[in-house]
């Protein structure tokens, strides 16, 4: 099964964590469960997968199952979710569900950006409590993503990130 990259617009920014001094902070990259979704109907067809939650030992699973017409059979995957800070439990499976769709390949080349790190001359870092927080918000405004035709594997090999607030480019890699 090959699904195929993901697009700049599914492309989610995140921060990471932003420095006690004030001097920047770091982003994470991610996807959507909605992204996943789409994807999984483009690739297999929406009547071609399901995905199921069960509780086992406390914690929630995902399992995705995808319809193999060659071997008549469902073949599935399965992960856990993490409560999320805002609504945990709605969270909890969105995160699940995005897992096991990583098993799958979908938005695997993520785990292959590169460390991203926004000096605070590109955004707005906020005094709070013994620290600094940022409410800027960021966007992938582009991504080059290159597949190895062999084993299919897929590296993100450049990336521009932009502070949507400013328009200004934050974070340039290999000149995506």
């Amino acid at each position: 099964m090959k699904f195929r990259a993901l697009t700049e617009d599914e492309i989610e920014c995140r921060v990471g964590q932003v420095s006690k001094n004030g001097n920047g902070l770091s982003l994470l990259l991610y996807k959507d469960s909605r992204s996943d979704m789409d994807i999984l109907d483009e690739t297999v067809g929406s009547e071609n997968w399901q995905c199921a939650y069960d509780v086992i030992n406390g914690e929630l699973f995902c399992t995705v199952s995808i319809w193999d017409k060659s071997k008549g059979q469902w073949i599935s995957k399965q992960d856990l979710g993490s409560p999320s800070n805002v609504e945990a439990e709605k969270g909890r499976s969105s995160d699940a569900l995005k897992r096991t769709c990583v098993r799958w390949g979908i938005g695997r080349e993520l785990y292959t950006a590169p460390f991203i790190w926004i000096p605070s001359d590109k955004c707005k870092l906020v005094p709070k409590g013994n620290g600094f927080t940022c409410y800027d918000r960021f966007k992938v405004a582009k991504i080059q993503i290159d597949e190895n035709a062999e084993t299919g594997r897929k590296r993100i090999t450049g990336i521009r990130i932009v502070n949507e607030k400013t328009g200004q480019i934050v974070f340039s890699w290999k000149e995506a």
